[in-house]
């Protein structure tokens, strides 16, 4: 992997800029929410600029008469560059850098520098810079010399100061090493995937949006450890852990990445692998920060970005957590979800019902047994403790007689040795 350029200790002050191409649309709480990333990624916002249009200036982002505007509030706030709220064509780069003289960035640029800051595996390292060279191969001709004289802060993390500099081509025969290698690492997450599947263990897949407290909900429900902490993309790397639940049932959770606004198209695409976790799950745990005022907004991106990812048709439980923070008694609605439950990962509110819904949810579609397995069929009974949900077990002098909810394809094997179903 290439050396990291770590850039720390240089805080930038910029402003924030967005364009309002209707009334009504979250233009202004999307930049608020930009704010929240400009700080993750270790810079400050000393102002804001929104600008109604009916379409974005396709040269400058804005018009020419906020582009003046933004000038002098860079001169009064003494501010060392720009970041919009959209992504930005090479020509708006380039001809927002050349009017402006500060630096210029953009949403996606933002995000990418906290991922490459976040990252800490080798398959999160590889995801980030391919989909950090794939954004900067797609603005070469539109940033020209300007890539090469930034000096530091965000947007220089990741590849490292080098991969500034060099050229289209060489960025390509880096992609494709970069996609090779992260092809391998698909394939060894496609068998561990398909071990998992030969036991019959169910998967659960934590989603939801960034910072609602997924990993805060694994920690709670198996002890997993991760480190938490209150910041947009605190954990980048899933993690899977078993959870016990009632009449010996398990079940792997996935912990993925959080969602977010206009998550970049290039990160999308790169962490596809990881992603789609979620897609050969049998369950999706939602998980939903009720105490944002902009919950319902944020449950409507989780949707719509699974949609993009073809996850569809699963078993939705949707945990309105954080729930000892909100202080209205609206209720909380999940149209979209099966199941809908108050929790507080934190505070372990809520957890105990959780674990009976999961039972509940994962009885579904099984089939309750009673019948008497000879001990030469042993194989049987493992199958049903590792698959199914074992109610009750005792051992007689010619096998072993159970009570149990087994899936469809352990209740065929059963055949002769059913008693009552």
């Amino acid at each position: 992997m290439p050396e990291v350029s770590e850039n720390n200790d240089i805080l930038e002050r910029v402003i924030l800029v967005g364009v309002c191409l209707e009334d009504g649309d979250d233009t202004q709480d999307s930049l608020d929410e930009l704010a929240e990333l400009v700080k993750t990624a270790g810079a400050i916002s000393v102002g804001s600029v929104i600008q109604n249009r009916q379409s974005i200036h396709p040269g400058l982002y804005i018009g020419t008469g906020k582009v003046q505007e933004l000038q002098d509030m860079i001169w009064e706030e003494n501010a060392t560059g720009i970041v919009c709220d959209d992504e930005l064509s090479p020509a708006q780069l380039r001809n927002l850098s050349r009017e402006l003289g500060v630096k210029v960035m953009d949403r996606t640029l933002i995000i990418l520098d906290i991922f490459a800051a976040r990252a800490s595996t080798s398959e999160g390292k590889i995801q980030v810079e391919l989909a950090q060279l794939r954004y900067r191969a797609s603005r070469l001709t539109g940033l020209g010399r300007s890539m090469s004289r930034l000096g530091g802060g965000i947007g220089t993390r990741g590849p490292g100061e080098k991969k500034l500099e060099i050229d289209r081509r060489r960025i390509g025969d880096r992609i494709g090493r970069l996609k090779q290698e992260l092809e391998e690492v698909v394939h060894h997450r496609e068998i561990n995937r398909a071990a998992r599947m030969r036991g019959k263990i169910p998967v659960a897949a934590i989603v939801g949006y960034t910072n609602a407290g997924k990993s805060t909900l694994l920690n709670a429900l198996t002890d997993a450890g991760i480190p938490t902490e209150d910041k947009l993309f605190a954990t980048l790397d899933p993690t899977t852990r078993i959870l016990e639940l009632a009449g010996n049932q398990k079940l792997l959770l996935t912990d993925t990445v959080g969602f977010i606004r206009k998550l970049p198209h290039h990160l999308i695409e790169a962490f596809r692998s990881t992603l789609e976790e979620a897609k050969y799950a049998d369950i999706i745990l939602h998980v939903v920060d009720a105490s944002n005022p902009q919950a319902a907004k944020q449950m409507h991106i989780v949707y719509e970005t699974l949609h993009q990812l073809g996850i569809e048709h699963k078993k939705v439980i949707t945990l309105f957590n954080k729930i000892d923070a909100v202080t209205e008694e609206e209720p909380l609605r999940d149209g979209r979800a099966d199941a809908v439950l108050r929790i507080s990962a934190r505070q372990g509110i809520g957890l105990d019902r959780l674990k009976l819904q999961l039972s509940d949810t994962l009885r579904e579609g099984m089939v309750y047994v009673e019948c008497l397995i000879p001990y030469d069929c042993a194989g049987l009974l493992q199958q049903i403790r590792i698959g199914g949900e074992l109610l009750k077990e005792e051992y007689l002098p010619e096998g072993t007689a159970i009570e149990a909810y087994v899936p469809p394809e352990i209740y065929g094997r059963l055949g002769s040795l059913l008693t009552s179903g």
